[in-house]
């Protein structure tokens, strides 16, 4: 199929993670809103019944921010910020602890959605598909506008899509008119509509990218489109000029990836202060043991058992170590996890304050194929008479 008949849809939903809490919080609609931290930030019933939010002003701790909602991000705030620094752009504005089971159901459900209208659809994030339109008879507004219904009748949530030939143009269109827009485009909408954008739109030209671009003069994809491919080669690898010169041309070749079989599943958590081992060995233990369980559930409701247990620990002074075990047979048990992890932790000298823990595993097959493999295994025994 040649790229002119592609059809490729971004969809992303609208401050996802804030979404959801103005699910369960609805009479937070319209104001700016902050999620990050965590649960002892919950809203609290007061004596009069009413509902008690957290304040930004109220927050002491080094925790980041999540998400924010579109009210908020007006004040300056962002996606990784320092929670205390953004108190000090918006102090009044109410924080939200993250509630990431809640998250990935949602996520779950609308993906489950759009895939009862198509399969074609590559699973990109948490908030985030690629859909292939190329097959389907519809119009792609009216694609666009069925998607959209389908998925707010499914979840009470909005999202945004972009269709266009390819990926890379589509990522880009999908956040031209949020919240709850639609962008279609050709190719030849690409002077128009693309080249006036700054570089930083291209996924994957990120700010050390970005800022080297703009010391050369290059602040917009036009100039980038501008830009002689001998010029980027001079300052940039081959490679990275060549991409960078078919990008900036809304040139992407890249299908749409319906499956792919995932190389690990993890889960870690940064603490709000820093754990002594021996003083806060109770509270390190039952989010060690937590954290284990959790991604046995993942492994489960995913259908992969793993063999590699690795843990991460990150010290207060920011000295990062690994250790990994592996095992005979594949497991998604959480003992089993619980198990290795602590003879993993056991290697490691705990003689500063912990700042993070986390807990992956590795060498993953799925359910199914072990079970076969069993089988299999089982058939070509020699019978004992």
């Amino acid at each position: 199929m040649n790229a002119a008949a592609r059809r490729i849809a971004h969809l992303d939903m609208d401050a996802f993670y804030a979404s959801v809490e103005l699910l369960r919080y609805p009479e937070l609609i319209g104001l700016p809103v902050v999620i990050g931290g965590r649960s002892k930030h919950e809203p609290r019933i007061q004596a009069d019944g009413r509902k008690h939010f957290y304040k930004l002003r109220e927050y002491a701790g080094r925790g980041v921010i999540t998400t924010a909602t579109y009210e908020a991000r007006i004040s300056g705030i962002r996606s990784g910020m320092g929670i205390m620094k953004a108190a000090q752009l918006a102090p009044d504005a109410i924080l939200l602890p993250t509630d990431f089971d809640s998250y990935r159901y949602y996520s779950r459900l609308f993906k489950a959605t759009v895939a009862r209208i198509t399969t074609e659809i590559e699973n990109t994030g948490i908030d985030e598909i690629y859909i292939d339109l190329s097959n389907l008879p519809e119009d792609s507004l009216l694609l666009a506008n069925h998607i959209k219904l389908a998925v707010f009748e499914a979840t009470g949530l909005t999202c945004s899509i972009g269709i266009s030939p390819n990926k890379l143009l589509s990522k880009i269109c999908s956040d031209l008119d949020k919240p709850d827009g639609i962008t279609i485009i050709g190719m030849s909408d690409i002077a128009n509509k693309i080249w006036p954008l700054p570089v930083r739109k291209i996924n994957g030209i990120g700010p050390k990218a970005t800022r080297k671009l703009a010391s050369l003069g290059i602040i917009t994809i036009a100039d980038l489109a501008q830009t002689e491919l001998s010029f980027l080669q001079a300052h940039f690898s081959n490679n990275y000029s060549t991409w960078l010169h078919e990008v900036s041309h809304g040139i992407d070749d890249r299908p749409v990836i319906t499956y792919s079989e995932p190389k690990s599943i993890s889960r870690e958590i940064t603490f709000e202060q820093d754990l002594h081992p021996r003083h806060d060995r109770l509270s390190l233990s039952e989010t060690f043991t937590t954290l284990c369980t959790h991604v046995a559930k993942d492994l489960q409701r995913k259908g992969y058992s793993g063999r590699t247990i690795s843990i991460k620990l990150r010290f207060e002074d920011f000295h990062t170590v690994t250790r990994d075990s592996t095992l005979e047979v594949h497991t998604n048990d959480s003992a089993f996890i619980r198990h290795a992890a602590t003879e993993c932790l056991r290697r490691i000298p705990l003689e500063k304050k912990i700042r993070l823990i986390g807990v992956r595993v590795t060498s993953l097959s799925s359910i199914y194929s072990l079970q076969v493999e069993k089988i299999s295994f089982q058939r070509e025994l020699p019978l004992i008479s």
